[in-house]
């Protein structure tokens, strides 16, 4: 290798370092603001961030940094694969923030910080006008970014989809979701006129907090999280950060009445939590850890929520832990009732409790509301009534408050794109699900609680290369077909025309 690209390396290998300082360090603030921060910290705590972030920012935006990612991109066929794939990271990077000014950088995360708090006093108010304006400005960073960006989409709805899920686009989601709504709508009609009624009343019986603390984190261990390298908290809203490496923090929310929410978050941001534990090493040394992409991400939280914790299997096993720790509640249970209570189908509001068969609808609704506030530039004030109107036409309900409605979901407070990538993540689960089947019966290693072979074959096949493959690129590597929702949709047609008896 020459000398000249030697030294590229070298100065574009030292930024990186030191970029991820501060970015370390806004992450660890971050967690605090979401976590123990008290309510008055958190405006000064958003601004530390921002601050520490554009730091991160500025180092990016020097010229000599920028000559030499350039320099690595254009002579990339002379790296080795993980310096190419890195080159090829930066230059999209550049391209997407090369006009953006440390100052309007800066700007932006005041901003998005200040949405955040906004966000929670308004859900913890049931107050939607008290974070209509900041969701406003929200909208205008997202709209600047797409503006100052070199790079070009067919809608802005598809640049911010970019950021969350490289290579899909609102016609591949249009196409996805469509075929939902053909296949799910239905079915959930026949299902709604079933005969079998399920009770899942005995699930909101109290159910004391340091009890469920305990089982969480007997969850966490069962699933192959390592608590050497990473902990878990409380939040408003569940969460996973991967802090840095030998970092990944996961965090539930506990409701005394509501005790199977905290065991699918559990599960949920433990699956999150372990795809962070298990990227390779190599990833962290050359930087690629901030390539994979959300869907990727979320396909894994949602495997081990749904494929596995809400598998009859699984559930058997549950049910023993669940009469240990509860046993005023499950005494006189069976562990077939457990597993029809947890897939019990039934249309409600919030998107975080919603059943398996149901939320791809939550996730629909999010979707068509992105597209009008980013692409249709709808008033943000008519948000609440078009909301509501699309619970009732997709769920046949409607929020009473708007905590339980729109204010719900944290995610609007940092912008607009993230949602669909749950509904993609279902998708490429139930199609590496499927290719795990034709290696070994995955039933019967979850009755065995032999988690630790399927993490074995997550870890060769689904986490070792997502920060590598764009994630069309990526499915079929890992299943040798191009991405489809029919899997998915075949796993709910089968799995609840059973439950049902439709």
């Amino acid at each position: 290798m020459q000398t000249e690209l030697q030294k590229s390396l070298k100065i574009v290998f030292s930024t990186l370092e030191e970029k991820e300082k501060f970015e370390h360090a806004s992450r660890l603030i971050g967690f605090d603001e979401q976590t123990i921060c008290p309510p008055k910290a958190m405006e000064n705590q958003g601004k530390t961030i921002a601050f520490l972030t554009n730091q991160a920012f500025k180092l990016t935006k020097s010229p000599e940094f920028i000559s030499a990612a350039e320099n690595l991109f254009a002579r990339r066929e002379e790296l080795n694969l993980p310096e190419c794939l890195l080159a090829e990271g930066l230059h999209r990077d550049y391209l997407q923030s090369k006009n953006i000014t440390s100052e309007l950088d800066e700007k932006f995360s005041l901003i998005l910080n200040q949405a955040f708090v906004d966000w929670l006093n308004a859900k913890n108010k049931a107050d939607f006008s008290l974070f209509a304006d900041s969701l406003e400005k929200v909208r205008w960073v997202n709209l600047k970014q797409i503006e100052l960006s070199e790079n070009s989409f067919a809608t802005p709805y598809d640049h911010l989809l970019q950021v969350y899920e490289r290579g899909i686009t609102t016609q591949d989601l249009d196409f996805c979701f469509d075929a939902c709504k053909e296949r799910l709508i239905p079915l959930l009609k026949k299902i709604q006129k079933s005969p079998r009624k399920i009770s899942a009343d005995f699930l909101t019986e109290f159910a004391a907090v340091d009890a469920q603390e305990k089982l969480a984190k007997k969850l966490l261990q069962k699933i192959g999280f390592d608590f050497s390298r990473g902990t878990f908290s409380t939040s408003e809203h569940p969460f996973t950060d991967g802090i840095a490496l030998d970092d990944a923090r996961l965090t539930t929310n506990y409701d005394e009445h509501l005790l199977m929410s905290n065991i699918f978050s559990i599960l949920h941001e433990g699956g999150h939590a372990l795809f962070e534990q298990n990227q390779p090493a190599e990833d962290f040394v050359y930087h690629l850890t901030g390539f994979k992409t959300l869907g990727q991400h979320e396909s894994v939280s949602r495997f081990y929520e749904n494929r596995i914790g809400r598998s009859r299997e699984f559930c058997s096993q549950l049910f023993e832990e669940l009469k240990i720790s509860f046993p005023q509640i499950f005494a006189n249970r069976t562990a077939e009732e457990l597993y029809d209570a947890v897939n019990l189908v039934t249309p409600s509001l919030i998107r975080i409790e919603a059943d398996e068969f149901t939320y791809t609808f939550h996730i629909i609704i999010r979707y068509e509301m992105e597209k009008m506030i980013v692409n249709e530039n709808v008033k943000i004030q008519d948000l609440l009534k078009i909301w509501a109107d699309k619970y009732e036409e997709y769920l046949d309900i409607r929020p009473e408050n708007d905590r339980e409605g729109i204010l719900q979901d944290v995610h609007w407070a940092s912008g607009f794109g993230y949602f669909p990538t749950y509904a993609l993540g279902n998708m490429y689960g139930a199609m590496y699900f499927n290719k795990m089947q034709e290696e070994f019966d995955v039933h019967e290693a979850i009755a065995q609680s032999d988690l630790k072979k399927i993490n074995h074959w997550m870890q060769e096949n689904v986490w070792k290369s997502a920060n590598r493959l764009a994630p069309k690129e990526w499915i079929k590597n890992i299943t040798g077909r191009e991405f489809t929702p029919q899997d998915f949709l075949d796993y709910l047609e089968k799995k609840y025309s059973e439950i049902y008896g439709v």
